[in-house]
């Protein structure tokens, strides 16, 4: 069984990202080669595709399409808010080793 979290904090903000600019409530979530570390994660506002995991919390759909399921399964999708600034963050079990700027990972 696949699973994927995301977090009130991150559901949070996605509502409020998809009220200003007027869409769906829905994250999408992707793995892109490349980065610094070998794989990088990419953030979007979107749309449910037909064979997309889909996870929601507070009315917020978090959305994975299958090939980057396989790098993602037991992460969870967080936002944080700190000195270095706001940014969504991908806590991933499978990740072996990240980079500084949070956004890449190797496995």
């Amino acid at each position: 069984m696949t699973s994927l979290t995301l977090t009130p904090s991150a559901a949070k903000r996605v509502a409020y990202i998809a009220g200003k600019q007027g869409k769906p409530a829905v994250l999408r979530l992707a793995v892109d080669g490349g980065g610094c570390a070998g794989f990088s994660y990419r953030f979007e506002m979107g749309e449910v595709a037909p064979d997309d995991l889909q996870v929601e919390t507070d009315g917020v759909t978090l959305v994975v399409d299958p090939v980057s399921l396989d790098l993602l399964d037991g992460s969870a999708v967080d936002y944080v808010e700190d000195l270095g600034g706001a940014a969504f963050k991908v806590i991933n079990p499978n990740a072996a080793s990240g980079c500084g700027c949070g956004s890449s990972f190797s496995v």
